[in-house]
């Protein structure tokens, strides 16, 4: 039930889905309310909100803002002490089903969870990876982003020993609970956590909750640092885009704090578990 609820509310919520419902429902007001006063004042003032809400979020900065608050909140992951353990990455970087229909793997926009994996396990030769990742997909039931991943990591020549998927889970909290149970991580093993800059708070505060220790490794920062923020966007596309995202995001952190699947409403590092540099490792 929390599934479906999530994806409807994720729906109707985001910022380019939310303005044009109101541009639809202003526009019905108007066309229906031909005859009453009120009622085409009401679809003017509700149209009119749409449009502003698409200029607002379609060509200001305030997606970057939104964004930034999340992707800055963990640095780039330093290699120092001993190899990891294992590396779990995170599903959302594969087209599992363009890449079923097409016979081959095709990524999605955040395809450096993908090369990040690769690049470890060839950096961490006796480390674990564990790509986590079902089907997500509300209306049908498909391919699963684990095979695909496995398919990848096969034609890259990486030691199927060494692979772990986990293809049950739909959700980041889903994510860490079942990576958990198929992994019984034991104290003083090192595992990364792959995922998107602006994703890793909520998948942090997920592990936590869920008892899994692990450190952050963010990819797909999306924006140059906080000089992005009081640059406009040149495409409506772009700015809605990255609006979409980043209101995604907050979203999930209210809801997974509320609901106690996370451990704090916007995790940050822990000292001792922090291993950072200014630099992407």
């Amino acid at each position: 039930m929390l599934f479906v609820l999530s994806k409807v509310l994720g729906f109707v919520l985001l910022p380019s889905n939310a303005a044009a419902l109101l541009c639809l429902a202003g526009a019905a007001l108007l066309v229906l309310g031909r005859q009453r006063a009120g009622t085409r004042v009401a679809g003017t003032w509700i149209a009119g909100a749409g449009i502003a809400a698409l200029i607002v979020f379609g060509f200001s900065p305030v997606g970057n803002v939104l964004l930034l608050t999340l992707s800055e909140r963990f640095p780039a992951w330093q290699a120092d002490g001993p190899p990891p353990h294992g590396i779990i990455v995170l599903g959302g970087a594969i087209d599992a089903d363009t890449s079923a229909a097409r016979g081959n793997v095709e990524l999605a926009s955040s395809a450096e969870r993908v090369v990040a994996m690769l690049e470890l396990a060839r950096r961490f030769p006796t480390a674990k990876i564990v790509f986590s990742g079902g089907n997500a997909n509300l209306l049908r039931s498909g391919v699963l982003e684990a095979d695909i991943a496995a398919r990848l990591l096969r034609e890259f020549d990486i030691d199927t020993h060494r692979v772990t998927l986990e293809r049950r889970s739909r959700t980041t909290d889903e994510n860490a609970r079942f990576s958990r149970d198929l992994l019984a991580p034991k104290a003083g093993e090192r595992w990364l956590l792959v995922t998107s800059a602006f994703h890793m708070p909520r998948a942090i505060g997920a592990f936590r909750a869920a008892g899994f220790t692990v450190e952050a490794y963010p990819v797909d920062w999306r924006t140059r640092g906080w000089a992005d923020a009081a640059w406009p966007f040149r495409r409506l596309s772009l700015g809605l885009a990255r609006s979409d995202a980043a209101v995604h995001e907050w979203i999930g952190l209210v809801a997974y704090w509320l609901t106690g699947r996370s451990s704090s409403l916007l995790p940050g590092p822990q000292a001792g578990l922090c291993r950072c540099s200014g630099d992407f490792a």
